[in-house]
Parts: structure tokens; sequence; C-alpha cells
């Protein structure tokens, strides 16, 4: 099945993006809506966001941008785990 439209924002589409792709059975999203690509960390075993937010934005104080980028998903900077997808903020 395919699905397709254009999104109100950046975060929203990434946001949509991310969600449907973590639904059980879902094997891949094609994002053609427009705007910029997503970027997108697979959790790995030892980060911590401030570890992502050094790789991905340049700067581990940053860890917070994406943080509020996962909400609702993540309930606290603390809680991550491997495996988990977490949408980077545009820098």
């Amino acid at each position: 099945m395919s699905v397709g439209g254009s999104a109100v924002s950046q975060e929203m589409k990434e946001k949509v993006i991310l969600a449907v792709g973590n639904v059980e059975g879902v094997a891949a999203v094609d994002d053609t809506a427009g705007g910029d690509d997503p970027v997108f960390h697979t959790v790995e075993k030892g980060d911590t966001l401030w570890a992502i937010s050094s790789k991905t934005l340049g700067n581990g104080s940053r860890y917070n941008e994406i943080f509020e980028a996962n909400k609702p998903m993540l309930s606290h900077p603390d809680k991550i785990y491997p495996g988990q997808v977490l949408r980077i903020p545009a820098k």
C-alpha cells in the first residue's frame, strides 16, 4: 500500500515517517512528500543523547534538542534503548 501527500511542516513530516516506520508490519517508508531529507539515528548499545548530539549536531550540550524533537516517544533524556530510531532536528 502507498500513501502520499504533503506535510504542514518539515517537523511533522519527520514525525509521521518515524511513527509509521515503527508500526509492526511496515517494512519501509518512502518519503515522497518533498522538503528536506529527514535525519534519523538508530540508537546503539552505549549511546547517550549527549553522544548522539555530539555526533549529529556537533555539540553534546544540544542533547535536549533531540529529546524535545522526539517527545512524546521519549519521556526522559536518559531513557533510550538500542534499536530505537530518533529524529535529529535540523542543525
